[in-house]
């Protein structure tokens, strides 16, 4: 048989195989057999050895015309297969976007975030703007500014986290207020939300990081009744329209007269029970008219002007709202206490 006939019988047995083929894998296996190193067609190349060199030339050229015509229909081939291969592929991913599934769990905002989202949707009904201030502190603005000046003995209650002598972690929100005070002229009204840091224990009422809410109205006239009245109607939004709000004389430094604010059980509602220890009142928050002292200190005429302030543990209201009773559960991360405040 010479080489013409070989050519012939390649091709032929190629395009047999070529239409049984059904898989890429297959397709690469009948490439090597063709025209890899120990191909058939190479196995011609190497036979051109025993021609004559006038023969070569044209038997040459015959085998590699051959070969173009033999890897055009390889490479056809392997295009159908390919596109094949993708439809099947597309059709086996398919997403039917009409079948039911189940959701995935998602996301919650936390109860805290919750209750700080009520709360200042209350103050800000009533005239209120939401103010912040830096977490580390100046001694002057966390301390001095707010009738604490050093060695003052209500320091000693404060538990504070000390960076150096003039710089704290803030015990309070209460800086945010003093530096309101130095760079804006009354009226002001503001809630002072965020993160405060006190060197305590942890437990299920304490944490050495926790969040307040402080507010502060400085104005011409504000009295006792202006407070009362602004925390009712906070109590009344939070707690509903049955809640009253009792003062009890206290101290701070802060604020002079200063009381602190208890409301009706929202357990009980005034009844008595275990929530309210039988006494019908809960302790949220402590208040009190705005030292003339500290309006002094800030650069305010306090012959002028008055004011009141107020500072809410918003980790405590949030506890009362919900019935938690253990504080760190706020703070564990556990999927199964927060996806209950979906």
């Amino acid at each position: 048989m010479d080489i013409r006939e070989n050519l012939a019988q390649i091709g032929e047995e190629l395009k047999q195989e070529l239409a049984q083929t059904d898989a890429s894998q297959a397709l690469e296996a009948l490439r090597v057999k063709v025209l890899g190193k120990k191909g058939s067609l190479t196995a011609l190349l190497r036979g051109m050895g025993q021609l004559s060199p006038e023969e070569r030339p044209k038997m040459g050229q015959m085998i590699n015309e051959a070969r173009e015509k033999l890897t055009a229909l390889l490479d056809e081939k392997q295009a159908q297969l390919a596109a094949r291969e993708k439809e099947m592929r597309l059709a086996a991913e398919a997403i039917d976007i009409t079948e039911p599934r189940d959701l995935p769990p998602i996301g919650a905002e936390h109860p805290i975030q919750l209750v700080l989202n009520e709360v200042l949707s209350c103050f800000e009904g009533l005239g209120f703007q939401v103010a912040e201030g830096p977490e580390v502190e100046l001694d002057k603005f966390n301390f001095e500014l707010l009738n604490l000046p050093k060695n003052h003995p209500a320091r000693d209650a404060q538990d504070t986290f000390y960076i150096d002598d003039n710089i704290v972690l803030r015990t309070h929100t209460s800086p945010v207020q003093a530096r309101t005070m130095l760079t804006k002229k009354p009226p002001i009204r503001i809630v002072c939300p965020g993160r405060v840091f006190r060197a305590d224990e942890v437990d299920a009422t304490h944490s050495p990081v926790f969040h307040q809410i402080e507010g502060l109205v400085i104005d011409k006239d504000v009295t006792m009744a202006d407070l009362k009245g602004t925390l009712d109607a906070f109590a009344k939004r939070l707690y509903g329209s049955d809640i009253d709000v009792r003062f009890r004389p206290s101290f701070f430094p802060f604020t002079e007269p200063s009381a602190e604010v208890d409301l009706t059980c929202f357990n009980c509602h005034g009844q008595g029970c275990r929530v309210c220890k039988g006494t019908g009142w809960i302790e949220v928050l402590g208040c009190g008219m705005v030292n003339p002292k500290v309006l002094e200190m800030c650069g305010i005429d306090s012959s002028v002007y008055s004011g009141f302030a107020f500072g809410i543990g918003l980790e405590r209201i949030t506890m009362l709202r919900y019935g938690i009773k253990d504080m760190r559960l706020l703070y564990e991360g556990d999927l199964r206490f927060l996806k209950q405040f979906r």
